[in-house]
């Protein structure tokens, strides 16, 4: 993604990053031109979508190298990356999910269900559920603040 100064119809150059700390994502560019500044705000899930993907933001030193995002994904990936968490609650795997949630998983677009399933077993984590349902989605989902999604 590039930006570009409406005024000045150049390529604004990125300029900065900020992690607030609640779980959104700041980046700011710069005109070299007229030295107009715009900034972009992400929000939690935005944020952490763009983290699963591996997309870095920010400015570059070396130029991209071929295949470069698939060969960091195949060297550094997780084991785990795709493993469907089946185990029953209470397995050291996690929170368990009912079939009600399960269900309402199939729903969601396979290249994102993975980031989904592991926003709400975080979600059960940090709360204390053990088991996942449909109405423990919905809380999360209204809690989150993703409810527009």
């Amino acid at each position: 993604m590039k930006f570009l100064c409406v005024d000045c119809d150049q390529q604004m150059h990125f300029e900065e990053r900020a992690l607030p700390g609640d779980g959104t994502l700041a980046a700011t560019f710069k005109c070299p031109g007229c030295g107009r500044t715009v900034a972009m705000l992400t929000n939690p899930m935005e944020t952490q979508l763009v983290s699963s993907l591996g997309v870095q933001i920010g400015g570059r030193t070396v130029p991209a190298q071929p295949m470069e995002l698939v060969r960091s994904a195949v060297e550094g990936g997780r084991e785990d990356a795709f493993a469907e968490n089946s185990a029953p609650a209470g397995a050291g795997g996690g929170p368990g999910w009912d079939d009600g949630a399960r269900e309402r998983l199939t729903r969601v677009p396979s290249f994102v269900r993975g980031m989904v399933k592991r926003i709400y077993a975080d979600y059960a984590k940090e709360h204390g559920i053990a088991v996942i349902t449909p109405d423990v989605m919905d809380t999360a989902r209204r809690e989150l603040g993703l409810e527009g999604m």
